[in-house]
């Protein structure tokens, strides 16, 4: 189990919205100096806190966990002694243990993300039922303010207030998805006021073709594009359904 003092350290870098990765000994057979159930949180810079094995296992610890945080899938590390390295199978890797005490230690990698933000501007019904919504789903929502780097995901629905200043920044800071709830008219004026390059990356009207009418259910088409924006490394221009039918949001 781990720690008291990891466990507070673990939830100091959730609230700081920093990724980590918590290895934890599941296997450990003699001469290893390290009991099954002990725990270390490895950082991004490659930091280990805790312990899950001396100098014998922290290199491999330390490179397999970087690049579980590279990929966000758990990973089972045997460190095994004998010659060479075996290649990742079925979520497992087997390493050879440097040390001449030898020792097998199977130690379980975890990446710990946070979880994406959406930034939601705007106090509609739209952006309610969309905050509420997106929430339920595991969202880390983050009401109005500037966008941020690290921010997954922008929605405006804000009824043409603070709009070109907020699609500017996101666009320059690289959000991945970014969306204007208003009516087809309206959204392409809004888009052809903006000078900042890449504007064609913002989705207006805002969310997928299923006939949406009520907040909730624009909520719902605005969660599903951003889902497949986010699951689909190149996305092919979305058929809107609101068309006018955001008029009377936006």
């Amino acid at each position: 189990m781990i720690a008291e003092r990891l466990a507070s350290r673990a939830a100091a870098l959730a609230d700081q919205r920093t990724p980590y990765v918590q290895a934890t000994v599941v296997r450990a057979a003699r001469p290893a100096s390290v009991q099954v159930g002990a725990t270390a949180l490895v950082l991004g810079d490659g930091t280990i806190e805790g312990f899950v094995g001396g100098h014998c296992a922290e290199p491999s610890v330390r490179l397999h966990a970087l690049r579980v945080l590279e990929t966000g899938e758990p990973l089972l590390l045997r460190i095994e002694p004998g010659a060479g390295d075996q290649d990742a199978t079925d979520g497992a890797i087997t390493v050879h243990n440097p040390c001449i005490s030898g020792g097998a230690l199977e130690i379980f990698l975890e990446p710990r993300l946070p979880a994406a933000r959406l930034r939601v501007v705007g106090d509609t019904p739209i952006a309610g039922a969309l905050a509420e919504l997106a929430r339920g789903l595991g969202y880390d929502i983050a009401a109005g303010g500037e966008p941020a780097e690290d921010d997954a995901a922008l929605v405006i629905a804000s009824h043409g207030r603070d709009e070109e200043q907020a699609l500017a920044a996101a666009l320059e800071l690289g959000v991945p998805y970014i969306g204007l709830v208003a009516s087809r008219k309206r959204g392409a004026a809004v888009l052809e006021s903006l000078a900042t390059p890449g504007k064609e990356r913002i989705h207006t009207p805002a969310g997928l073709d299923i006939g949406a009418r009520t907040p909730e259910e624009i909520a719902l088409s605005i969660l599903a594009e951003i889902v497949a924006t986010r699951r689909t490394p190149v996305t092919a221009p979305a058929a809107h359904a609101h068309d006018d039918g955001h008029c009377c949001h936006g």
